[in-house]
């Protein structure tokens, strides 16, 4: 994979005209789309621990969908002018965002859909943690130096681990969030 996977989506370093220095290079909106990211990693996390306890975490969860709902439609206001692999994860984050919603809020995780909720809550969540371990390959320092490629040893591990530890949290989560189980928060 290359350095440039994400340069659109975390698009900083490259101040256009009229844009602020605030962090390091950061212009004002790279930081907003940030701050959400972080902010929606952190409440996914919290959202999927729910659901493994069986519990619904309304606030969070709402806290989670709007803000990662951002990240990706932010994602894709980074001035780029070809379509780029960042482009890819934010269509596919956006449509099981929508799927999740939509289980969630319209049809109320009746039948399917709570399994359908469960599974592209993790996806999203998933996708915005992948993101965030390539631009910690691409910033921090003593992260780029073993992988400065991100084709390198250390990154693939890195996102092998990631999309294991999903892959079973997916899983544990689809098995025991059951409408007729569900506590309060």
């Amino acid at each position: 994979m290359s350095s440039a996977f994400c340069s659109g989506w975390w698009h900083h370093g490259h101040l256009q005209k009229g844009e602020t220095n605030i962090i390091s290079g950061m212009s004002a909106f790279t930081v907003f789309h940030v701050l959400l990211s972080l902010v929606g990693i952190a409440a996914g996390f919290v959202v999927i621990f729910g659901l493994l306890l069986v519990k619904r975490l309304p606030g969070w969860t709402a806290t989670f969908l709007a803000t990662t709902v951002l990240t990706s439609v932010t994602g894709f206001l980074f001035p780029v002018h070809h379509f780029m692999p960042s482009h890819g994860f934010g269509i596919v984050s956006i449509i099981a965002l929508a799927l999740a919603i939509y289980a969630l809020y319209l049809r109320r995780l009746a039948g399917g859909w709570r399994r359908a909720y469960v599974i592209n809550a993790v996806l999203a969540q998933y996708l915005n943690f992948f993101v965030l371990i390539v631009q910690l390959f691409q910033k921090v320092p003593a992260l780029k130096s073993l992988a400065p490629t991100q084709s390198e040893g250390p990154f693939k591990v890195a996102q092998l681990g990631a999309l294991v530890l999903f892959v079973v949290l997916g899983v544990l989560a689809a098995k025991r969030f059951r409408m007729e189980q569900l506590q309060p928060a």
